[in-house]
């Protein structure tokens, strides 16, 4: 009997095909929109999340001032010195680096070509609390970290600018008033967190920017990195206790520094991510009720341009359960074409947008699965109330219906 009413139900939708179609238009949509809204929000997520594990191994990044800059940040702070790096490697267990960074701004300029790119002052450690990986080439020596040697590695993007297909390696630069040979190419990053380009940089040891570049001693942040299984909190508390006395604070006075952990800064953004993709599904699940509302429009048509033919069905012996069976699984059919039919487009329509937003295309069969039920479940739902009205009407009136 059921296959016989399925077969009743597909023949019934054969026979007005554009009115079907239109019909489950807004399922379509809906589905699509709900499972490319899901889809693409976890590819940003995860892409977010990558972007901050890209700034470092379990990384703390000190800097002076009480926030991150605006209003009261790093103003009227003082700045770090290499000793606060020497003194935190030191005293403070379960780290796995620490190096002193200082930046500047400058032109780069090597063949004829300039670039301005951001110089980082730093020590070999800052390699590793970076995760950084050298393409091409080598790391700083002892003796060009102790001596401020005029030497260098490059990010890709610095390499490609200057230097186009060639190598880089062995050439020589200038950066502001010094020439400094470049040892080695950075491996690529690609965007930062922040949206900025994280190859965009030409990195010199410590002494040799403070020297030879900016003129001072002074260290713009503290790069901690620490090991795994360390517990940040403990961490950061040995952290503060250490650099308030370093730097003088009284027991009332504020810290004149902040301690950012990029492990929370990731789970932050992921979170707020999250959030924006569950609200962006909930507004495109809007366009499943709607589709839902012209199924049941639709069924009720039907039902009123098939009364004889209900009628004869109840004259010689249908059950009205039959009937309502027969109605209820049309709708169910319509509602659940358009969901498969949802699920393709959306398919496609992830693909194309996780490609043009740069975030990874990441298949979720659950989210994929529950869209298709709930898009039944339409079916099931305002299919009811048309398959309720025929099954109930009296066989002598829907015979004698025009």
């Amino acid at each position: 009997m059921l296959l016989s009413t399925l077969l009743l139900a597909l023949r019934s939708i054969r026979r007005n095909l554009l009115r079907s179609f239109l019909t489950i238009l807004g399922i379509v949509i809906g589905v699509s929109a709900v499972i490319t809204m899901v889809t693409v929000g976890n590819g940003a997520t995860i892409a977010v999340q990558n972007q901050i594990a890209g700034l470092g191994t379990n990384l703390l990044q000190i800097r002076p001032g009480q926030r991150m800059g605006g209003p009261g940040g790093a103003a009227g702070a003082p700045p770090f010195k290499e000793a606060d790096a020497l003194a935190i490697t030191s005293q403070i267990g379960s780290l796995l680096a620490v190096a002193p960074e200082a930046r500047s701004g400058a032109t780069i300029v090597a063949d004829g070509r300039n670039w301005t790119s951001s110089v980082i002052g730093s020590t070999n450690n800052w390699l590793i609390t970076g995760n950084w990986k050298i393409a091409d080439g080598r790391e700083f020596t002892d003796d060009e970290q102790r001596g401020g040697a005029a030497v260098c590695l490059i990010g890709e993007t610095v390499r490609r600018e200057l230097f186009g297909t060639r190598s880089a390696l062995g050439a020589s630069i200038r950066v502001k008033q010094i020439a400094c040979d470049v040892i080695g190419v950075l491996g690529p990053k690609g965007q930062g967190a922040f949206g900025n380009d994280q190859d965009d940089i030409v990195l010199t040891p410590l002494h040799t920017l403070q020297r030879r570049i900016t003129g001072n001693t002074r260290v713009n942040t503290l790069m901690v990195s620490m090991q795994d299984g360390s517990d940040p909190e403990r961490v950061k508390a040995a952290l503060t206790e250490l650099l308030r006395e370093r730097r003088k604070l009284a027991d009332g006075e504020d810290d004149n520094f902040n301690v950012l952990d990029t492990k929370q800064l990731g789970e932050t953004f992921a979170s707020t991510t999250k959030v924006m993709t569950m609200l962006l599904g909930a507004v495109a699940a809007v366009s499943l009720l709607v589709g839902g509302i012209g199924i049941m429009n639709i069924m009720l048509v039907s039902v009123t341009e098939r009364t004889r033919e209900i009628g004869l069905r109840l004259a010689i012996g249908a059950l009205e359960r039959e009937v309502l069976m027969q109605f209820l699984i049309e709708a169910v059919v319509l509602s659940a074409l358009g969901g498969v039919v949802g699920m393709v487009l959306a398919f496609g329509a992830s693909i194309g947008v996780a490609a043009l937003m740069d975030v990874p295309f990441v298949f979720n069969l659950n989210v994929n699965l529950l869209s298709f039920v709930f898009s039944a479940g339409i079916g099931v739902v305002f299919g009811y109330f048309p398959a309720r009205r025929a099954a109930r009407l009296d066989p002598i009136e829907a015979l004698r219906h025009e």
